[in-house]
C-alpha cells in the first residue's frame, strides 16, 4: 500500500465523525430502531441453580391487560436446532443455573411486560447444585482445546529438573475474580418477521458483528442466512459480552414469531445481564520461575484453574501469553476446568492475555526482589531473540522500547527499591511495573466494496464500531488507499446488506477490515483509474495473514498507589501506559482506547468482583449499586502513550490492534506498586483494604 505523502490521513487526529450525533442524542442504537407499534419482552427467570421446572402458572400474567403473549417451555416453538444449549431456551424444563429464562412475557410496554413476568408463578424440583471454584477439586478435567484454538497444554525441557536446579525461585498461587463486561447499553434487540409470512427476518441488535450474529442465529430458526437481516450501526460498548450472540436475540425472535406482524424489543435489565450475557470466569493460577543469579529464567510453569457452565464449555487461554512473553528453556502450562452450575463464561476484555498476565507479572516483580535486581532490568534481562514456543522470528518486538520510554517518564530511575518506606502524611506511597502482550490478529473472512457516488467515494463493509473510532479511522484507511482526501470519502457499516465482515472482537477489527478496504481500494483503481465515473465500484477481501511471523503487540504499565496507614485503603495517583502497537491510524481514537483499557484495568485491580453466593448460585452484587467500576475519582492521572513502529509484515496499514492492551498488565502493576507502598504481597484481586490492614497495624510504632 502506498500512502500519498500529501494529505495523509492515516496517523492524523481526526475528530470522531460519529461524535456529533451521540453528543446530541441522534445516533441510532438498538433500542432506537424506529419501529410502528412494538410489543415488549421480558424473561421469567429460574431462582434456582438447578434443577427443573415442574409448574409454570401463567394465568395471572395472561390476564393482565396489555399483555399479548406468555410463552412457556410448552408452547414456544421448537428450534431447528438445539446444540448450543445456551441458546436454546425453552426447549426443554431442565434448570441448569440461576437466572436461566424459563418463559417470557409480551405485553404493549415494557412495564407491563415486567410486572406481568413477576406474575408467572414457577414451580421446581431442585437438585443439589454446585458452584464453587476450587484449584483442590477432584473432578477438574482439562479440555481439548482453549479459546481460540490455542493446545490446552504445552511443555518444553524439564521443568521440574530446572526449578530444582535453579538458585531462585518464585512459587506462588493468584487469583482473579468473576468479572461481568458491564458496558453501559444493555444487550438490546429488536425483531421483525416480515409481515407478508415470506419467512424473513430483521433483528436490530446491540452487536459487536452483524454477519455473525446473523450466521449463528440463521440455523436455530432453519433459515437461509439470506433470510436474516441484522442492523447495527452503533453500539454502546461491549467489552466481548456482545461479541457472540446471548439468549435476548432468540428471545426477541421467538417472540416476534409468536406476535405476527408486530416487531418486538427486548432489553436486557442490569440485573439480567449478570446472569445472561457472559462474564470473565475465574481463575487460580500457579506460577513458578526459576532463574540464575543473574536473573536469566531458567523454568516458568503457569497451571490454570477455571470454571465452565455445565450446559457449555468455554475455556479462557489464561495460560496461554506465559508461552511467548519471556526467554526460558523450560517451560510448561496447562489448563483444567471445573464444570460448574452457572451462567456460560465468555469473551471479556482480552480474554487469556487480562487475567493471564497477572500471575505471571505479579511473579516476576516477586522474582525481582529476590534477587535484588530492578523489576525493568529482571524483564530486559529475559527478552527473547524470537518467539518461545514456535521459533518464530517476531514481526516486530519493542517491549524493550516501552518498559525503558516508561522508566524515563515515570521517573523510575529515582526509586527506592525497599517497601514501605516512602511516606506523604498518612499514606504509604508505592511504584509498580508489569509488562503487557496482545497478539495481532487478522480474521480470514472480511470483503469491502468502494463506490464513486455522486463526486464522492463510498467505502462499504458490514463492520461494528463500539465506540473505538471505526467510522473515522475506516475512511482514513480508505482516504489514503485511493489516494483522495479523507472528507470525500463516506464509510457505511453496521449491516448484513453490506458486505461481510468479521466480528469486532480479539483487536483484529482494524486489522481485518483495514486490509478488505485497502484491497478494495486497489482493485477499483486498477479498473477504473483515477477519473472513475459515477456508479464506478469494485471489492477486495482480506487476504492470509504472513505466518513466518509472530505478531504481537507489547506494553509496559506503570503504577504508583497509596495506602493509608491507617484504614488500608488505596489509591491510585498516577499510571502510565506506553505501547509499542504498530502504525497508529488515528492518535485520538487510540489515546481514548488505551486510557480506557488501563481503566478497566483499574477497576479489576482496586473494584470489580462478581459475589456468587454459593448457597444459591446467584450473584448478589448484580447492579451498579454493588458492582463497583473505576470512575474519575478513582485515579489523578492516566498517560497513555506510543513508540513509532514500523512493521511491513502486520498488514498493508501498519497497524497493530489496539483495543485490548490496555488492560493487560494493570492490575498486576497496582499489585506490584501496592507491594512497594506497604510491603504486602496480594495476590488475589481485587486489592481491598483487609487485605493490606492486617499488616499495617503490624508497622513499628502502631
Amino acid at each position: 500500500m502506498t500512502f500519498p505523502s500529501e494529505p495523509d490521513a492515516v496517523g492524523r487526529d481526526l475528530p470522531r465523525r460519529d461524535g456529533a450525533v451521540k453528543v446530541l442524542g441522534t445516533a441510532g442504537y438498538a433500542g432506537d430502531a424506529p419501529l410502528a407499534d412494538p410489543a415488549y419482552l421480558h424473561a421469567v427467570q429460574a431462582t434456582i441453580a438447578r434443577g427443573r421446572v415442574t409448574e409454570l402458572d401463567t394465568a395471572a400474567a395472561e390476564a393482565l391487560e396489555g399483555v399479548v403473549a406468555v410463552l412457556t417451555p410448552a408452547t414456544a416453538e421448537r428450534l431447528a436446532s438445539t446444540e448450543d444449549r445456551e441458546l436454546a431456551v425453552l426447549q426443554d424444563e431442565e434448570v441448569a443455573f440461576r437466572g436461566q429464562v424459563v418463559a417470557l412475557v409480551v405485553a404493549d410496554s415494557s412495564e407491563v411486560a415486567r410486572h406481568a413476568a413477576a406474575l408467572v408463578r414457577v414451580g421446581y424440583a431442585p437438585q443439589a447444585h454446585d458452584v464453587e471454584l476450587r484449584a483442590d477439586r477432584d473432578d477438574l478435567y482439562a479440555p481439548e482445546k482453549v479459546n481460540a484454538d490455542f493446545p490446552a497444554a504445552t511443555s518444553e525441557g524439564d521443568v521440574d529438573a530446572a526449578l530444582a536446579a535453579a538458585p531462585v525461585t518464585v512459587d506462588e498461587t493468584y487469583t482473579t475474580a468473576m468479572y461481568h463486561n458491564n458496558p453501559m447499553e444493555p444487550h438490546t434487540t429488536a425483531a421483525l418477521w416480515d409481515p407478508a409470512g415470506d419467512g424473513f427476518l430483521t433483528l436490530w441488535d446491540s452487536t459487536q458483528g452483524v454477519h455473525p450474529t446473523r450466521a449463528v442465529l440463521a440455523p436455530l430458526f432453519g433459515l437461509d442466512e439470506a433470510r436474516v437481516r441484522v442492523v447495527c450501526p452503533y453500539v454502546g460498548g461491549g467489552f466481548g459480552s456482545k461479541g457472540q450472540p446471548h439468549v435476548n436475540v432468540v428471545l426477541a425472535a421467538m417472540a416476534a414469531r409468536a406476535v405476527p406482524g408486530r416487531p418486538v424489543r427486548i432489553a436486557l435489565t442490569r440485573q439480567q445481564m449478570f446472569a445472561l450475557a457472559g462474564y470473565r470466569t475465574p481463575t487460580v493460577q500457579r506460577c513458578r520461575l526459576g532463574a540464575d543469579r543473574d536473573g536469566r529464567l531458567t523454568a516458568l510453569a503457569v497451571d490454570v484453574v477455571e470454571q465452565t457452565s455445565r450446559i457449555k464449555e468455554f475455556a479462557e487461554q489464561t495460560g496461554v501469553p506465559a508461552r511467548m512473553m519471556y526467554a526460558a528453556a523450560n517451560r510448561r502450562t496447562s489448563h483444567r476446568l471445573a464444570v460448574l452450575d452457572v451462567p456460560v463464561p465468555s469473551w471479556m476484555r482480552a480474554p487469556g492475555e487480562c487475567p493471564g498476565m497477572f500471575g505471571p507479572e505479579v511473579a516476576m516483580d516477586e522474582l525481582a526482589e529476590r534477587l535484588g535486581l530492578d523489576p525493568v532490568e529482571l524483564r530486559i534481562r529475559n527478552e527473547p531473540a524470537v518467539e518461545p514456543g514456535s521459533g518464530k522470528p517476531f514481526s516486530s518486538r519493542d517491549l524493550v522500547g516501552c518498559l525503558r520510554e516508561g522508566a524515563a517518564r515515570f521517573d523510575w530511575s529515582r526509586r527506592d527499591p525497599r517497601p514501605g518506606v516512602r511516606r506523604r502524611g498518612d499514606w504509604l506511597v508505592g511504584t509498580g511495573v508489569a509488562a503487557s502482550t496482545y497478539p495481532v490478529s487478522r480474521m480470514t473472512k472480511s470483503t469491502a466494496t468502494i463506490r464513486r457516488e455522486g463526486g464522492r467515494y463510498v467505502a462499504e463493509i458490514g463492520a461494528a464500531d463500539l465506540g473505538t473510532g471505526t467510522w473515522t479511522t475506516l475512511a482514513q484507511i480508505a482516504a489514503d488507499a485511493l489516494g483522495v482526501p479523507v472528507d470525500r470519502v463516506e464509510v457505511r457499516i453496521g449491516d448484513t446488506d453490506y458486505p461481510v465482515a468479521s466480528v469486532a472482537g480479539g483487536s483484529s477489527g482494524m486489522t481485518t477490515w483495514g486490509s478488505a478496504v485497502v484491497e478494495a481500494a486497489r482493485a477499483f483503481r486498477a479498473v477504473h483509474g483515477a477519473e472513475p465515473p459515477d456508479g464506478a465500484e469494485a471489492s477486495g477481501a482480506v487476504g492470509p495473514a504472513d505466518d513466518r511471523y509472530a505478531m504481537h503487540a507489547f506494553g509496559a504499565q506503570f503504577a504508583e498507589a497509596r495506602v493509608h496507614v491507617d484504614t488500608g485503603e488505596v489509591r491510585v495517583a498516577r499510571l502510565l501506559g506506553v505501547f509499542a502497537a504498530g502504525r497508529i491510524i488515528n492518535p485520538r481514537t487510540a489515546r481514548s482506547q488505551f486510557v480506557g483499557g488501563m481503566t478497566m484495568g483499574l477497576s479489576m485491580a482496586l473494584h470489580e468482583q462478581s459475589v456468587l453466593d454459593p448457597r444459591t448460585g446467584h450473584v448478589v452484587n448484580h447492579d451498579f449499586a454493588d458492582y463497583h467500576v473505576a470512575a474519575n475519582a478513582d485515579v489523578d492521572g492516566i498517560e497513555a502513550h506510543w513508540l513509532p513502529e514500523h512493521d511491513p509484515h502486520v498488514n498493508a496499514m501498519g497497524s497493530k490492534g489496539i483495543g485490548e492492551i490496555g488492560i493487560v498488565g494493570t492490575a498486576a502493576a497496582v499489585s506490584n506498586a501496592v507491594w512497594h507502598a506497604c510491603g504486602v504481597r496480594v495476590r488475589d484481586l481485587p486489592i481491598t483494604l483487609d487485605k493490606v490492614l492486617h499488616a499495617l497495624e503490624q508497622r513499628p510504632g502502631r
